[in-house]
């Protein structure tokens, strides 16, 4: 019929062992652990997922640059299999002689670059395979 003080119920409280809630009848909320848990499973699974896409972004970027290898590897190929055919052209001729001025300038700078991206791109891949 009528709540005792504050400062009473409190003293009350703690000589029963128990919480000022339980005295007044209101329900005691579910403990902080079963809160807990499901926060710890809801940050493992945003963990699983962001490790899953780390994962899928080194294993694309590998793959890029084991394709950027392949890519120099054949062009060296094609590039050595041709031995420079434009050089014996009749340079007379305009149109040809841009397409091999053209040519022979994708040559130069295709030698000169090539190998730097190319162990560049060999190192990339190795990195992406240490393990972590």
């Amino acid at each position: 019929m009528s709540v005792p003080d504050s400062s009473m119920l409190i003293i009350l409280a703690n000589e029963l062992d128990t919480t000022v809630s339980e005295l007044l009848g209101e329900p005691i909320a579910e403990s902080t652990t079963d809160d807990l848990k499901i926060l710890s499973e809801k940050l493992e699974v945003i963990n699983l997922q962001l490790a899953k896409r780390s994962i899928t972004k080194v294993k694309t970027i590998r793959w890029i640059l084991i394709s950027l290898c392949a890519v120099i590897v054949v062009i060296f190929i094609a590039l050595a299999s041709t031995n420079s055919f434009y050089l014996d052209w009749n340079y007379n001729d305009p149109e040809l002689a841009v397409a091999g001025t053209i040519l022979h300038g994708f040559e130069f700078l295709f030698v000169r670059l090539a190998p730097i991206v190319f162990w560049t791109s060999v190192v990339g891949i190795v990195v992406t395979y240490k393990k972590r």
